[in-house]
């Protein structure tokens, strides 16, 4: 699945794991236009920001 395909609001992690630890899921924002890529913030920390490109392959199969 790509971060375009998840609502905003969805729960994520960059690589297939089963049980992440917090710092490790991220939580998909709005979509930037000036940098064309989707603001991206940890669910353990809400100042760390990342723009992640539309077709980055994410994973939504966990428990958390």
């Amino acid at each position: 699945m790509t971060i375009k395909e998840l609502n905003k609001g969805d729960f994520f992690v960059k690589k297939p794991l089963e049980n992440p630890r917090d710092n490790q899921v991220f939580i998909r924002g709005e979509y930037d236009r000036s940098a064309r890529r989707y603001a991206c913030t940890r669910f353990s920390d809400f100042c760390d920001v990342q723009l992640l490109p539309g077709d980055k392959t994410v994973f939504c199969d966990f428990i958390f």
